[in-house]
């Protein structure tokens, strides 16, 4: 039997109703065997997440004011969900050590886990499944970044001995013990922890859209939905600004080689989009598969006459960078000019003592700063069985009566990113999804 893991956003469980519609999506498919539930999202608009109240409960207990009231709608959230589903089970020793571990300040991590912890026990108790607690599997190191390794081996071993279980997303747990969660989000790096150390045939990340589409629909009239994307695409498309899958989920499944399967829980027969390792398949009509873009950059141009002969010139100005602790985005260059595109809120708080340590270290003829940038992100693996794509890209921005400010292509010709002002943003989105998609 094929084994699969199967993920459920906040908004699929965010009450009983939901809770409902997930058991049947498991139950229809035996070989759905590991469940990540992430915490309870919203109900309805004005709603506000688990999440976000624990997080309330954290600040508040750190000002020394009375989390009473909000831990009461907390508890009040859990109970009425255990109610509804006429579950034979009482989680308030669960919430009484909880509600005694915040006050006595258990961090901030650990408040934000709960929501994830009491969540995968009722559906556990729901579904008839075995619970496992992430703290004891999910380990991460000293330094607080992730140790794979030590997690698959043990986790791995400690689902062979449970046929199916439910497993919350979001946290695990240091060295010394203490909760450490995952980025916001971190419940899809979970699931594919979890698939991994499984050895699952597939991912399924469930969730409230059917899967990707191609451009963002708040900038774009009905984008079509992306049936098959590569990890490589997804990555890129992911790192500006799609935001239906965490974009570090896909680091463990590609390493074992597992397809994710993004799925609607509103609209379970809808097939959603396939994140696989790599696909054959070219569809000369759509030579790319995904629009994606942030606003938020600036550009830090450097002039300087041979700087091209200038031994050391660029690694002296990354250098300064990384003292500064400052990533960069991009570096387009000329032979006398380099760019360095940078997110603007990163470099807020760094930016008169970056720009002379710059000087200090390559003694530039001339150095400025340019804000209000914003990238675009043209992804498609049929690009480069596609002559004229680039022009085609440049053509419709043109057209549109946008400028180009930034142009960097990567040689596998996966991508092509262009830098527009941040007002011409959504337009240039628009006349780049408009030539592609007749």
């Amino acid at each position: 039997m094929q084994v699969k893991v199967v993920k459920f956003g906040g908004s699929s469980l965010a009450d009983a109703e939901h809770f409902r519609q997930v058991a049947s999506i498991i139950g229809a498919d035996e070989s759905r065997r590991y469940v990540v539930p992430s915490a309870p999202g919203k109900r309805f608009p004005e709603d506000t997440k688990v999440t976000d109240m624990l997080y309330t409960c954290y600040e508040m207990v750190r000002r020394g004011e009375d989390i009473t009231d909000i831990f009461g709608q907390i508890r009040a959230r859990y109970n009425s969900i255990i109610e509804e589903l006429g579950i034979d089970y009482s989680l308030e020793d669960e919430l009484t050590f909880v509600r005694g571990a915040l006050l006595h300040n258990s961090g901030r991590d650990y408040a934000a886990s709960r929501g994830e912890y009491l969540n995968g026990i009722i559906l556990a108790k729901y579904l008839g499944f075995d619970f496992i607690d992430a703290a004891n599997v999910i380990f991460f190191r000293d330094d607080g970044t992730f140790d794979a390794e030590h997690t698959n081996a043990i986790l791995g071993e400690v689902l062979r001995r449970h046929p199916r279980a439910v497993i919350p997303g979001f946290y695990g747990s240091m060295p010394n013990g203490t909760i450490k969660t995952f980025s916001r989000g971190g419940s899809d790096i979970t699931g594919s922890i979890v698939a991994r150390a499984a050895e699952a045939d597939l991912y399924e990340n469930w969730t409230d859209v059917s899967g990707f589409l191609m451009a963002d629909p708040r900038i774009v009239e009905n984008p079509l939905p992306i049936e098959t994307i590569t990890y490589r695409e997804l990555r890129e498309l992911s790192y500006m600004g799609a935001t239906v899958l965490h974009e570090d989920a896909i680091f463990p499944v590609r390493f074992a080689g597992i397809p994710i399967n993004i799925r609607n829980t509103n609209r379970p027969d809808d097939a959603g989009t396939m994140i696989v390792a790599q696909t054959d398949s070219y569809d000369p009509d759509h030579v790319i598969t995904g629009i994606a873009g942030k606003k938020g950059f600036s550009v830090i141009t450097i002039e300087k006459d041979m700087m091209n002969a200038e031994i050391g010139f660029g690694r002296r100005v990354l250098e300064v960078l990384e003292e500064e602790k400052i990533s960069f985005e991009h570096l387009p260059s000329g032979i006398d000019t380099m760019s360095i595109v940078i997110n603007t809120q990163e470099m807020e708080e760094h930016r008169d003592r970056l720009l002379a340590q710059i000087c200090k270290s390559v003694n530039p003829d001339s150095i400025s700063v340019e804000d209000g940038l914003a990238l675009i992100a043209i992804v498609g693996r049929g690009m480069v069985k596609a002559k004229g794509t680039a022009a085609r890209v440049f053509r419709a921005v043109a057209d549109a009566s946008v400028n180009i400010r930034m142009i960097d292509q990567g040689s596998c010709e996966l991508n092509i990113i262009i830098g527009v002002e941040a007002h011409d943003f959504e337009n240039a989105m628009r006349a780049i999804y408009a030539e592609f998609v007749k």
